[in-house]
């Protein structure tokens, strides 16, 4: 009975043995095994590591392209006039008054002759009897009616003109998603800006994850968030006729994982986020697995992305490694920019991978130990 059970006993130990030699399970390699191989010729993949003089010149390094945001740049705000112009497709309203003996226009026994919903053709003018076409677009409607009363003088003396003006498909804009009250507005003047059709909208809605303001013309896109937009008033552009504008939250992530405080797709925020913005947004590293020595941020650029002269990176697959355990680390870690898509990865401890070992391999010699007394009492 004694040696079966001792031959018992040491096939438990020899099979937990067996177990802790071949590790623990974790939630990500170490920091050794993920980078092995990186110095070799044939690495697929290149490793930077993000410090003071490392920092500025990855800034600088084309973007990865990948999930960017929709839309390039913006139009700074340019003043317009005040008045509305009448453009191409407007309708216009004249009314003429003779006070003279005899009228040209009007019927006899008449003072007046209106003349309704005259559409500005698209070369800009619209025609009047007797005095034939008349060019009114981009002016102003006192301006137009000036033109025409002109136009009018030498056949009709006595001739006064009023003018109505209604805005035609170029003189409104387009507030098509994101808002409230989405719809078409007319131009109510030419110094109507973005932020002002907003609030005709209905202003952004709350809880919208960094709300970009996207404005479409002339065939291109712009965007801008709407936190730069509100903090500058250099960037409320000024509307033009056809002009389409939408709001929507930032569609940018970036990945977290390993033995980070949580494993998400993570939203933007805010425009910029930094190595310290995101491992914040994480809830920091997990304090019982992770190596702060390890915070890997990989990324792939595209082949067009390549420099050969370290103005971009050397090979597509890149990996900046961050040192959290030294000043220099963590104030690099705050001028690193993430961008889209980047996988922000917490190696593991090699130490805690070690305890872990080590304490299963004190279990076995408690066990050891039970079993030994087990085996003297029988």
């Amino acid at each position: 009975m004694k040696s079966a059970s001792a031959l018992s006993v040491s096939c438990l130990v020899a099979s937990l043995l067996l177990v802790a030699g071949c590790g623990v399970p974790r939630g990500a390699g170490d920091t050794r095994q993920i980078l092995a191989g990186a110095e070799e010729e044939t690495a697929d993949f290149a490793v930077f590591h993000v410090t003071k003089s490392s920092v500025g010149a990855i800034a600088k390094w084309p973007g990865s392209g990948k999930g960017g945001l929709a839309g390039s740049g913006w139009i700074s705000r340019s003043r317009g006039p005040a008045g509305n112009l009448i453009a191409a497709g407007d309708k216009v309203d004249i009314t003429v008054w003779e006070t003279g003996d005899s009228a040209l226009l009007a019927l006899p026994g008449q003072k007046v002759v209106a003349l309704p919903g005259m559409t500005v053709s698209p070369d800009g003018s619209v025609f009047l009897p007797y005095a034939d076409k008349v060019y009114i677009a981009k002016m102003t409607p006192d301006e137009a009616r000036e033109a025409i009363q002109a136009k009018l003088l030498p056949i009709a003396p006595t001739a006064q003109v009023l003018i109505a003006h209604s805005p035609g498909r170029k003189s409104t804009v387009d507030l098509v998603s994101g808002v409230p009250n989405p719809g078409t507005f007319p131009l109510p003047d030419r110094d109507f800006t973005v932020l002002s059709l907003l609030a005709i909208g209905g202003g952004i809605p709350q809880g919208m994850v960094n709300p970009y303001v996207r404005l479409m013309r002339d065939g291109k896109l712009y965007s801008i968030s709407a936190d730069r937009l509100l903090k500058d008033p250099a960037l409320d552009t000024t509307l033009r006729g056809g002009d389409k504008v939408y709001v929507e939250s930032d569609e940018r992530y970036f990945l977290s994982l390993g033995a980070a405080g949580r494993e998400a797709q993570v939203p933007f925020p805010q425009d910029r986020i930094t190595a310290l913005d995101a491992l914040s947004l994480i809830g920091g590293l997990n304090e019982s697995r992770a190596d702060a020595k390890g915070i890997l941020i990989l990324r792939d650029y595209p082949a067009s992305a390549l420099r050969s002269d370290g103005s971009g990176p050397t090979k597509q697959r890149t990996i900046f490694v961050i040192d959290l355990t030294t000043a220099d680390g963590l104030f690099s870690a705050g001028e690193f920019t993430v961008q889209a898509k980047d996988v922000v990865l917490i190696a593991e401890s090699r130490l805690t991978t070690t305890n872990a070992i080590l304490g299963m391999l004190g279990a076995v010699v408690g066990i050891s130990r039970t079993a030994q007394v087990v085996a003297r009492d029988e």
